[in-house]
């Protein structure tokens, strides 16, 4: 399970440092992907099978169409951990994000997956969560 948020740079090449504890379940590949709310996933190879799998699944059922499902396979991409624990983030993945080279990000885990997020939306769709939790009074 990823859990925690932290908070990282981008670096002029475009990539962004794992933070350690994340990074033993995610090397030496992992797939990014255009996630909820416009953050990018980072998914292990077996939650991306998983992904796959569902995908696939939910077209056969009819509650998928096959335009979404090219839409999302076509945007997942495979990216090697390098050395340091680092991951490229793909130009359009971060023009999908809003995440600036050179710029602060949010790392954030959601349990089965990793989020790579722009910090002011990040803050935004964590509060708006935080309120959820709390209910209303």
């Amino acid at each position: 399970m990823f859990v925690g948020a932290h908070e990282r740079q981008l670096d002029p090449k475009g990539r962004v440092a794992l933070p350690a504890p994340f990074r033993p379940r995610l090397e030496p590949t992992c797939y990014l992907a255009l996630g909820r709310d416009k953050c990018v996933d980072v998914l292990t190879a077996e939650a991306f099978q998983t992904v796959a799998r569902e995908a696939m699944e939910r077209v056969r059922l009819g509650a998928m169409t096959r335009t979404e499902q090219r839409a999302l396979a076509s945007n997942i991409i495979e990216v090697a951990v390098d050395a340091q624990g680092r991951i490229h983030v793909d130009e359009k993945l971060r023009a999908y994000a809003g995440l600036a080279l050179g710029a602060p990000v949010v790392v954030s885990g959601s349990f089965d997956r990793v989020e790579i997020w722009e910090p002011t939306r990040h803050q935004r769709i964590s509060d708006a969560g935080a309120h959820e939790l709390a209910g209303t009074e």
